[in-house]
């Protein structure tokens, strides 16, 4: 675009520069006069017949001079019709440059040099200038949803109320995408008046868009930053590009903080920034260089004290960070879409591990409620399953009650086809979602797995209120058949109690922590449970086993 500018300004000089035309009209209107002033008097005398008519060559000059000077203006006029054309062509250049066009507003190219500018105008008044940067969330499912027509209409609806509040004087530009950016100048006095203003910009934008008799809900999340930081030790002030990147930051903040809110940037953000990217680049380098590896928790039979199976664990082994624990490095390969791959190749080694272990002995693994939007997750576990010549039932697939309301569709359908292979299927941290007892009836599921923080109200002066949840859902899994475990049983105290109420699994540090794959081969070894030689038959023979396992199991 900025080359088809210069192209039109440099027609529109050699168009000014062109004194072919004028140099032409000016000699033909001087001869005119010349020959004009001896011709014109001859053919007048001669029409009264008072005298001779004028030379003929005269006569033939006079008439070139009037057909140059008709040349000469035609060419001239020409010459001004299209500079004008080439004016028009320029501000519309220009304009495409620097508008965006779905919503006229700026754009990100456009922003920088206005904001500067007002960032001048306004220090010359005495006052400040806010940088507000705006994201609609999760519009990418509006998009999906809806269609990308409904998504310029819901970009369009948004640029259009926030033009609706904006002060006389402000900006407003569309970055790119759903993101949006606005810059006030205020008062240093009343900087309260930029808390207001963000505060109606968030109650506009989040009112449903109506369309085709349909309501599209959208909320917005904001970012600002403000010239009256000083937080430029190099300059002592901020310039658009800094407030820039400090409002989006912010805006980032408020995002993980939640959505539908904002934040004001602090020197702290930009500091979690630089930590959330390295984290994204230290997951991407260990996934590749295998830092990713299965930790196992001891599942135990509360009653015959029997080591019964173990819960894989996921943990990052970092040359850097050290061992970081699922709960850091988890969400975060969630947003990257790397779950999936992670996840994989943290159940491929649990199953080679536990391939070696006692045949009794079952392995768990958590799944992520992204996994099982994948069509194709029941197959890959088949396959997982056949490649390492593991017994489907005994691996246990743990879910949570967040999957339940994503889509309850998709997941009984997931869940059928994953039992049908005869792979269990456990309920992780029940009592802390929203499951219903339909649900629970509906859905095929093996275990349920009581929160670790009902069973730690045990040991926590709650011994009462913890006792009754517990016994309630002892009592649901009677009820529906189901068998139950215990998380985070942490004492002796915790597990005599639980002994009481009934039949159990249970896990927790009171039975130690969380073991490598080598210290679980110790401790088997020690419990003459663990094979130093590879399981006997083909994957094919193993498959055909389970198949009548399975078979017996639905028979009976």
């Amino acid at each position: 675009m900025t080359e088809k500018i210069a192209e039109l300004k440099s027609r529109r000089q050699e168009a000014g520069r062109d004194f072919i035309a004028l140099g032409i009209i000016a000699s033909a209107i001087l001869m005119f006069v010349g020959i004009g002033g001896k011709v014109l008097p001859e053919i007048f005398r001669n029409w009264l017949e008072m005298g001779p008519g004028p030379d003929p060559m005269l006569v033939n000059a006079l008439l070139l001079n009037i057909a140059l000077i008709i040349f000469g203006w035609r060419r001239y006029s020409d010459l001004l019709a299209e500079l004008e054309q080439h004016q028009i062509a320029e501000e519309n250049a220009r304009a495409l440059a620097e508008t965006d066009m779905l919503t006229n507003c700026l754009n990100r190219r456009s922003i920088t040099p206005e904001t500067d500018s007002l960032i001048n105008q306004a220090n010359g008044a005495g006052k400040h200038v806010a940088f507000v940067m705006l994201d609609l969330d999760n519009f990418k499912q509006v998009n999906d949803c809806n269609g990308h027509q409904i998504g310029d209409l819901v970009l369009q609806t948004t640029a259009q109320r926030i033009k609706d509040i904006l002060p006389g004087g402000s900006l407003l530009a569309r970055l790119g995408g759903d993101e949006f950016a606005c810059v006030v100048s205020f008062d240093p006095s009343h900087q309260g008046s930029v808390d207001q203003l963000v505060n109606r910009l968030i109650d506009a934008v989040s009112r449903p868009v109506l369309t085709g008799g349909q309501e599209v809900e959208i909320t917005i999340s904001a970012g600002i930053a403000t010239t009256g930081a000083n937080t430029s030790a190099a300059t002592g002030a901020l310039d658009a590009k800094c407030l820039l990147h400090y409002a989006d930051i912010a805006m980032y903040h408020a995002k993980k903080q939640g959505r539908n809110r904002y934040f004001w940037f602090e020197t702290g953000m930009e500091h979690q920034l630089r930590l959330r990217n390295d984290l994204e680049a230290g997951i991407r380098k260990g996934l590749t260089n295998g830092e990713f590896i299965p930790y196992y928790e001891q599942q135990i039979d509360l009653h015959s004290g029997e080591l019964v199976g173990f819960e894989m664990l996921a943990r990052w082994v970092s040359p850097e960070l050290g061992i970081v624990n699922p709960d850091i490095f988890i969400p975060i390969a969630e947003e990257l879409g790397l779950i999936g791959d992670l996840s994989g190749k943290l159940i491929e080694q649990a199953l080679s591990d536990a391939s070696q272990w006692d045949p009794a002995i079952t392995v768990s693994v958590n799944i992520s409620p992204i996994e099982l939007r994948d069509p194709w997750f029941a197959q890959k576990m088949l396959k997982l399953l056949v490649k390492h010549n593991f017994p489907a039932r005994r691996l246990e697939i743990e879910i949570t009650e967040t999957c339940l309301h994503e889509n309850l569709g998709l997941v009984r359908t997931m869940i059928t086809s994953l039992r049908n292979q005869g792979i269990r299927i456990s309920l992780d941290d029940f009592g802390t979602g929203y499951s219903s007892l339909s649900q629970l009836q509906s859905l095929p599921f093996d275990r349920l797995k009581i929160d670790r923080s009902f069973v730690g109200d045990l040991a926590h002066g709650k011994g009462d209120s913890g006792s009754k949840i517990i016994d309630a859902i002892i009592a649901l899994g009677d009820g529906l058949s189901i068998p139950i475990t215990a998380e985070g049983i942490e004492d002796e105290a915790t597990l005599e109690r639980l002994k009481k109420m009934g039949p159990l699994k249970g896990q927790g540090y009171h039975y130690g922590l969380p073991e490598s794959a080598e210290e679980v081969r110790a401790r088997l070894t020690r419990l003459g449970r663990y094979r130093t030689f590879p399981p006997e038959g083909s994957a094919m023979q193993a498959r055909i086993e389970e198949t009548k396992h399975t078979a017996g199991r639905r028979n009976g």
